[in-house]
């Protein structure tokens, strides 16, 4: 399928060093994301896939810098702020996630689960609003790479 990411790379240069929690979140969903995506370009003379997929903050907006083949398959620049409340109550849920997965019984860490997921998938839909025009995403894709924006924002 050309219609994918085949590679991701985070630029994450500028960012504090990540919590173990953290660089796990980040391990398993560059990993779901390469296993299975779905990732198109929507300009009717974009170049197909399957893409490499750089992504990075940069002067306060999100960067996707997509490579296809032997060259650059374009790049555009997302504006943080639809994506900071819902990043915010994220790595929120997930503090309470990590912190319960340690002490509560499996029927509380289970209603904290589901709050996270419905968290995620706002992020998810905030993500296809904004990729609109640019690129077309499934909401499997969309989770995965909110997951990785929310790595990028941590420490900021």
């Amino acid at each position: 399928m050309t219609n994918r990411i085949a590679n991701i790379r985070i630029d994450d240069a500028n960012l504090p060093t990540p919590t173990p929690e953290i660089e796990q979140e980040r391990a398993v969903a560059i990993f779901d994301l390469l296993e299975a995506n779905s990732f198109a370009l929507s300009a009717e003379d974009a170049p197909a896939g399957p893409y490499d997929l750089a992504l990075a903050i940069r002067e306060r907006r999100l960067v996707f810098a997509l490579a296809a083949g032997d060259g650059a398959a374009g790049e555009f620049h997302l504006a943080l702020g639809p994506f900071r409340q819902v990043v915010k109550d994220y790595w929120q849920i997930c503090e309470a996630y990590f912190d319960a997965v340690k002490k509560l019984p499996p029927s509380q860490i289970e209603a904290i689960d589901m709050a996270r997921r419905g968290i995620h998938d706002e992020g998810a839909r905030v993500l296809q609003e904004r990729l609109e025009g640019k690129a077309e995403i499934d909401k499997d894709t969309a989770r995965r790479l909110f997951t990785l924006i929310c790595v990028l924002h941590f420490g900021k």
